[in-house]
């Protein structure tokens, strides 16, 4: 950050030189102040240093366009405020002045200081946000109204500049006053209510700000969304950093699986269904206390960008009981860990699952026709990279055809095939789109992010990305009834554990209900009884659900695919796109935007069932 070291005439003239040439500045100023402009809006949120004020100054400090008044040249600050609004209003008309300060400590009042007659939208807006804030806090009784006053500074402090001043160079003040119900008396923070009560105070400020710059200026900007800053703070990134070393330390699904499945198979087909031979797990390569310490010692408190925050908390939560579960192996407490982690199997998944079943029959036919082996399906793989190579000549995948490996899959952005793999074309030209087209690609686009987390996947990103998997074989016509089938049987066997089912119970259930094959009824209940229980199997179908209602509903598909997040995520990846922060996606899949694909879109917009969705 680059030192102004006074507010002289030849210093704020420095300043101007460098927001005409760059377009942004940061710089701290006399007195411990500090100038942030990192884009050309027509606002400026300010906040002037003061004793035993904690807080207040972190309500202002992660805006894209701030100002911190050190306490030190309070004239030269006025001058600096004056030239600034003068060149900004030059440019878009109008320039916003938004001072931030603490009332009194007996405060229960909410005052917006500012000129209603001629800011009447963006002060009813901060205002009717402002009056939802006792439904958003439970115990909150806080009042809000206007103040039309020329007075819009904290009562004892001197004006930012007159009136006339304002008119003159073009700016509009307005002030608002918070009480400070976010500390205590002896000035110390109540840290979660602050978290809580800063990112709702950003919100609704975005949205006066937005109003503003809609209806009095000429700066063009999408949405409130866009208003965040572009460069998020070293910590971020030291953050997301640790973050992802703490999760590669560990491989998550590998750890949970049975070391021994083939002799549990074994055994339970040579005893007629009836023995269930002990899972033995692979040994910790890490100390779950020692990472939970880790965890814990990241300062994610100390982030003030409210989507990153969230973000952030949310992972740590994820990897916390993720990291429990590993120590709970073979345990009952592993289901209920488990259950919590993938959010247990909810009524409307399970009467969508009994809906496939009893309209999709099992197909029992091998079918060798037209048979792939595992170099002709690599094969078709790369020329799928050569189609991303053409959207971006970056991109790098290998291929990796494994005899120590019994099942296809991506691992940090790789392919992996078994040697003795064997697929129909239809098959392969469904998986293709599923590991390639889906996570390949999403692994790809996350990584040309600067967070890490949209490579590696934010909390709760699974159902999403198999979801997207999914419908990816539908997109290309590849989607057959077994493989729906095997999805609406995971979850029901899900339902079962819940119920208190046994390995037996949820196998017999499979095979004699729903007329599974003894094979794929014993590879569902097997995956879903590791562990101890291990609910994540349910993802696929209620990934696709979610993605078909997101669809039905209007919901955009393309951005779902620029990294590894959850739907929940839509609104966050978008804000963070809009603010800069985020890359659109690099690669499209080949299948994105056809034809057939359009029309596929349209018929689940019309209300296509699952049942429906299987190839003919």
């Amino acid at each position: 950050m680059q030192e102004i070291p006074d507010l002289s005439e030849n210093s704020i003239e420095q300043i101007l030189t460098i927001l005409e040439k760059d377009g942004e500045i940061s710089c701290e100023l006399p007195g411990n102040g500090i100038l942030h402009i990192e884009k050309e809006l027509p606002y400026l949120v300010i906040y002037r240093i003061k004793q035993n004020d904690r807080g207040t100054r972190r309500l202002v400090t992660n805006e894209s366009s701030y100002l911190v008044i050190g306490d030190k040249d309070f004239e030269g600050y006025q001058r600096l405020l004056y030239c600034i609004s003068d060149k900004f209003s030059a440019k878009m008309k109008s320039y916003l002045l938004f001072e931030i300060y603490s009332g009194s400590a007996d405060s229960s009042k909410i005052s917006i200081k500012g000129p209603a007659d001629r800011l009447p939208s963006t002060l009813k807006t901060l205002e009717e946000e402002f009056l939802k804030i006792n439904n958003e806090f439970t115990g909150l009784y806080l009042d809000t109204e206007i103040h039309d006053t020329p007075n819009r500074q904290a009562e004892g402090e001197e004006p930012l500049m007159g009136i006339e001043q304002a008119k003159n160079c073009g700016a509009v003040l307005v002030g608002l006053e918070i009480p400070p119900i976010y500390r205590n008396d002896e000035n110390r923070l109540y840290p979660v209510f602050f978290r809580n009560f800063k990112d709702y105070l950003i919100r609704v400020m975005h949205r006066s700000f937005y109003e503003f710059i809609r209806v009095q200026t000429s700066g063009g900007v999408a949405s409130f969304n866009a208003l965040g800053r572009k460069y998020l703070k070293p910590v971020v990134f030291e953050i997301d950093k640790q973050l992802a070393d703490i999760e590669r330390s560990y491989q998550f699904l590998w750890l949970v699986s049975p070391a021994n499945i083939q002799d549990i198979k074994k055994e339970f087909f040579s005893s007629n269904y009836k023995k269930v031979i002990d899972y033995h797990y692979r040994l910790l390569p890490v100390d779950p206390d020692v990472l939970k310490r880790r965890l814990y010692n990241l300062k994610i408190e100390d982030i003030d960008d409210p989507a990153m925050s969230y973000l952030f908390r949310e992972k740590r939560e994820e990897l916390d009981m993720q990291i429990t579960m590993l120590s709970e192996r073979g345990t009952r407490n592993f289901l209920y860990d488990s259950i919590r982690l993938y959010k247990g199997v909810e009524t409307n998944l399970c009467e969508e699952a009994r809906d496939i079943l009893n309209n999709v029959p099992e197909d029992p036919g091998e079918h060798t026709e037209d048979l792939l082996d595992a170099k002709a399906f690599s094969s078709l793989a790369r020329k799928e990279f050569d189609y991303f190579r053409q959207q971006d000549e970056n991109f790098k995948c290998k291929v990796h055809i494994r005899s120590d490996v019994n099942v296809m899959m991506v691992s940090h952005g790789e392919l992996y095939i078994p040697a003795d793999y064997k697929m129909n074309r239809v098959e392969a030209e469904a998986l293709i789109q599923h590991e390639v087209g889906t996570h390949v690609l999403t692994y790809y686009n996350g990584s040309k992010q600067p967070l890490q987390q949209l490579s590696i996947g934010l909390a709760d990103y699974d159902p999403l990305q198999e979801g997207l998997a999914v419908m990816s074989e539908f997109m290309v016509d590849g989607l057959t009834g077994n493989r729906l089938r095997i999805l609406a049987g995971r979850v029901l066997a899900g339902e079962a554990l819940m119920k208190g089912g046994n390995f037996q119970e949820i196998f017999r259930l499979l095979k004699t209900d729903y007329g599974f094959l003894p094979e794929r009824a014993f590879n569902i209940t097997s995956r879903i009884m590791q562990g101890g229980g291990f609910m994540k199997d349910i993802i696929y179908l209620k990934g696709l659900v979610l993605l078909k209602e997101h669809i039905k509903n209007g919901g955009d598909y393309e951005p779902l695919l620029a990294g590894k997040f959850g739907i929940k995520h839509s609104g966050i990846i978008k804000e963070l796109t809009d603010r800069k922060v985020l890359k659109p996606l690099q690669i499209k899949p080949s299948y994105l935007h056809s034809e057939k694909m359009y029309k596929k879109l349209e018929l689940i917009r019309q209300g296509l069932s699952l049942p429906q969705m299987v190839c003919k």
